[in-house]
């Protein structure tokens, strides 16, 4: 879409047309002091709550009080096969069969995990390769993995970064590392979108190179799930981790997804830290016998999940179900495309936009520099009742999430930075 038009009619008009304009009624909307809603554009930090969500958590509550132990198996919803509730949905949402899909743990933790069993250090053949940019718990915990086996991080860490007066990566680049060091990489792990620069990667492009490499490779997909069409399953990776309280909307710190393809959903001789919940469910509470591993993801649980945030997860999948990825991506490439329109109309000499314009290479979130702007430039806009991130040295991030932003939310943050911009 690129029939995109200037002025407050167009955006009124557009969200009148928009097919899921009322899910944004289903979430809480930050008030300023005068009870206006603020223009909430950090949903790729932290998801606003879903209005059901308090009733979802309550039930759980209820059910602790009035049953206690018993919960486990007679509450509305049994505590004992919680996760079990979440699985397909969150499935839908990354692109994956249920068989390859368990929530658990934390994000970082969850890459721990990952990696405790996928990356399998040789003498020859023990780098890690990521993203120079990384988020940085990523980078420190490729570098803890590496000093585990002990590894000095300094010669065994790979850096992909971008060109010379360049922010994007470029796949050509990657090939050339590979070609050079492939033998000795055991492991790739990428943001799939980054986090500062927005850039969405081609996971099968990288899966498909890193294996012709003999590479295992992962994702970190904080920044993709519920924003972009993972297609886990597809792409070939061998794994993959996200959290839940970005796009997701499970609120702040909740439990985190994993993914393990399904070509070693029965290998046995994969090394993994295992607990009970990963032990076969017919004879888990027989206490006693030889731990008997369940297939697919759910063989990487350790303990019985935390209900409370689960509970949350729930209502948040709930709507994702209700809307589906492809009427949430479709919506989310006309609203990011029609910010990048305003953006671009302020001029070129102000602002410069280095998330990639190509709509299949991006999510939601557009990472803004504006000349000669620092911080104070994003401490303005929070004045102006606009929340954004603000990411060292010098970049504004905004993502209009298709649940709940809106044609009108973006149009009056560009006409609230212009003020600024021309004060």
């Amino acid at each position: 879409m690129s029939n995109y038009k200037l002025g407050l009619d167009y955006a009124l008009n557009q969200d009148q047309e928009d097919d899921i304009k009322s899910y944004r009624n289903q979430f809480y909307i930050p008030k300023d002091k005068h009870g206006n809603d603020l223009i909430y554009m950090t949903g790729n930090s932290l998801g606003l709550q879903p209005k059901q969500t308090k009733s979802y958590v309550n039930q759980e509550l209820e059910d602790w009080a009035n049953l206690g132990v018993e919960g486990h198996f007679e509450a509305k919803n049994p505590w004992l096969r919680y996760h079990e509730f979440l699985t397909e949905a969150m499935a839908n949402v990354v692109g994956a069969k249920p068989i390859e899909v368990i929530v658990m743990n934390t994000l970082t933790a969850n890459l721990h995990f990952m990696m405790a069993s996928f990356y399998q250090p040789t003498k020859n053949r023990y780098k890690i390769l990521i993203e120079s940019d990384a988020f940085p718990s990523d980078k420190y915990a490729v570098e803890s993995q590496l000093r585990h086996h002990g590894f000095e991080p300094k010669e065994s860490l790979i850096l992909w970064k971008p060109r010379e007066g360049e922010e994007l990566l470029n796949y050509k680049d990657l090939e050339s590392i590979l070609k050079a060091q492939g033998d000795e990489i055991a492991l790739i792990m990428i943001g799939g979108v980054n986090y500062y620069t927005g850039q969405f990667f081609d996971l099968k492009r990288i899966t498909e190179l890193g294996h012709q490499y003999g590479c295992i490779v992962g994702f970190d997909c904080a920044h993709g799930a519920g924003n972009v069409q993972l297609n886990l399953h597809d792409s070939g990776t061998d794994f993959a981790a996200w959290c839940t309280y970005k796009y997701l909307n499970s609120g702040p710190g909740s439990l985190a997804g994993c993914f393990v393809h399904e070509r070693h959903a029965y290998r046995k001789d994969l090394n993994r830290f295992a607990g009970w919940w990963s032990h076969n469910k017919e004879t888990r509470f027989s206490m006693r016998g030889e731990f008997d591993q369940l297939p697919g993801a759910e063989g990487w649980q350790l303990s019985n999940p935390p209900i409370l945030s689960m509970a949350a997860i729930k209502s948040s999948l709930d709507l994702f179900t209700e809307v589906g990825m492809d009427a949430l991506t479709e919506k989310s490439r006309k609203l990011t495309g029609y910010f990048e329109f305003l953006l671009k109309d302020l001029g070129e000499s102000i602002i410069q936009i280095i998330t990639p314009s190509n709509p299949d290479e991006r999510g939601c979130q557009l990472s803004i520099q504006v000349k000669k702007a620092d911080k104070a430039l994003h401490h303005k806009l929070t004045e102006a009742g606009v929340i954004s991130d603000w990411r060292e040295p010098d970049v504004i991030r905004c993502a209009p999430v298709p649940l709940y932003n809106s044609f009108e939310d973006v149009y009056q943050l560009v006409e609230k930075l212009k003020v600024i911009l021309n004060g």
